[in-house]
């Protein structure tokens, strides 16, 4: 199985609509994953498992975060990164749900990011806090907190490679390296455009 094959049809379904609505497991979040069980001779490891179910739920939140500035009146060139954000990282998620399966092991759903807490996930004040801000306030708070969201998604490619044969299985490895360099340019632009934004008062 390759990572990062998905059919296009799937890929379509997930642009479009709300974000549970586009996961077929949506309304059956796991509140604690079972013990992971590997059997005797795979290639991958208990912590590949863990990675792909921890992602599948940091993915989601920050698909949450990004998909509040339309409402949240954020500036065009934000909105765009948002937007990319979004369309990048639903398909990422449907991929790993897919590598989950296809070793047997649980998958969690877009709703998993309420229940499951990784590096860099933002608490439920901070969330709120995001929610309520409009404008220039929310570009402010959007930037600082899917910055610390995306330095989390790193740390925890971090953990992975620390771990005994952490990320070794091919679509594992791909992915976690992926991640690092999406992600690690993501940042670069949100601090350019952080910089850019008016001194708060």
């Amino acid at each position: 199985m390759i990572l990062r094959t998905l059919p296009l049809a799937a890929l379509a379904v997930a642009m479009a609509g709300s974000l549970e609505a586009q996961d077929p497991m949506a309304g059956h979040a796991m509140h604690g994953m079972s013990k992971i069980v590997v059997p005797p001779g795979a290639r991958y490891v208990a912590a590949d498992v863990e990675f792909m179910q921890g992602m599948i739920a940091h993915h989601a939140q920050a698909i949450v975060m990004s998909r509040l500035a339309e409402s949240r009146k954020a500036n065009p060139r934000l909105l765009k990164l948002a937007q990319k954000i979004d369309q990048s990282q639903m398909p990422e998620i449907l991929q790993m749900q897919g590598w989950l399966r296809y070793y047997k092991q649980e998958a969690p759903d877009t709703s998993s990011w309420r229940n499951m807490k990784m590096a860099g996930m933002l608490d439920d004040k901070q969330l709120k806090e995001l929610e309520d801000a409009r404008g220039v306030d929310f570009d402010r708070a959007f930037l600082n907190y899917m910055i610390m969201h995306h330095e989390g998604a790193l740390q925890m490619v971090a953990d992975l490679f620390a771990a005994p044969r952490g990320g070794q299985e091919v679509d594992v490895g791909i992915f976690a390296n992926d991640v690092v360099t999406a992600q690690t340019a993501e940042i670069g632009v949100m601090r350019a455009m952080l910089a850019q934004l008016p001194v708060k008062p």
